[in-house]
């Protein structure tokens, strides 16, 4: 089919809103990446746009110089993972299991659920709470506390209600069990509603740091926003320090570094992983949508 002049202007309009919205969505992004990738008492004259003036690398040098960073990478990594995996499974089962209105308390279990979402004990009992569950200053405080999301458990309940119940009942026929349509019939159905979620715990865990700050104490269970996040303080502090005692001190004297190059490279560090992982969830949820695509 030949396209007419109206097609054409609108293709047109189209590639003029999508650059737009690509460039200032990118352009923070490549900016800090820019300056972080800068000389930092060149950066402090300003004028980065897209590209360093003058490279270099000694603000990833002082980041990643800083002792405990890579045993907090690997907790991060680890809660991140282990988070993810068991809030997903906890979750959907909870709501797969609150889809059966002959469920036995099904009302007061739903509301139960429901009504958490507005009520909070606070810092101060939560702590001692963590305290006598033995989970204080442990690597568990990172999974077993967030291994439930009355919210998320609403969304997953939400999408499996909708899916086909003939495809339940031809299983149920078939001598399926409960655990059985749950794993060979919700769970794959489920995917996009998976992957969602799945992301959002991810990015959670991995940017969580008032959890470590409140609740531990050991330096080696130190997540990694929470030591870059000293790092960043650190670098304020000694910025305005009039001697030179600490040991980022004496770096800072001997490499071009500056508060603001290790906040751009923090961003960058924390970010990036992020970013590297969403691209491959894109295919999960296709794939979800095709097989949620069957409808009764």
């Amino acid at each position: 089919m030949k396209k007419t002049r109206e097609d054409f202007a609108l293709s047109a309009v189209i590639a003029v809103v999508m650059t737009v919205v690509v460039v200032l969505t990118l352009y923070p992004f490549l900016n800090i990446l820019a300056i972080s990738l800068n000389d930092a008492r060149d950066a402090t004259a300003g004028g980065i746009s897209l590209w360093p003036r003058k490279f270099s690398l000694d603000s990833y040098r002082t980041v990643f110089g800083y002792e405990n960073l890579y045993r907090a990478l690997g907790v991060s990594v680890l809660r991140t993972v282990i988070g993810s995996f068991l809030t997903l499974a906890v979750t959907s089962m909870c709501a797969y299991a609150l889809t059966k209105k002959n469920l036995v308390g099904y009302r007061f279990f739903y509301l139960f659920f429901v009504t958490s979402m507005f009520i909070s004990g606070g810092l101060i009992p939560t702590f001692l709470l963590y305290q006598q569950l033995g989970i204080y200053n442990t690597f568990w405080v990172y999974i077993l506390p967030g291994a439930f999301s009355a919210y998320y458990m609403i969304l997953f309940r939400t999408y499996i209600i909708q899916l086909p119940k003939g495809l339940e009942e031809a299983a149920f026929l078939d001598g399926a069990g409960e655990w059985a349509v749950y794993f060979r019939i919700v769970l794959p159905m489920s995917t996009p509603m998976l992957a969602t979620v799945g992301l959002f715990v991810a990015v959670a865990q991995w940017s969580a740091w008032q959890d470590t700050l409140y609740y531990v104490t050991n330096p080696n269970l130190e997540s990694l926003q929470f030591v870059l996040m000293k790092v960043l303080r650190q670098a304020e502090a000694t910025a305005i320090a009039k001697q030179a005692k600490s040991t980022m001190m004496r770096q800072m004297r001997t490499v071009n570094i500056t508060p603001d190059s290790i906040k751009m490279a923090i961003t960058i560090v924390a970010t990036l992983p992020i970013l590297l992982v969403y691209p491959f969830l894109q295919k999960y949820f296709v794939k979800g949508m095709v097989l949620g695509a069957v409808k009764e």
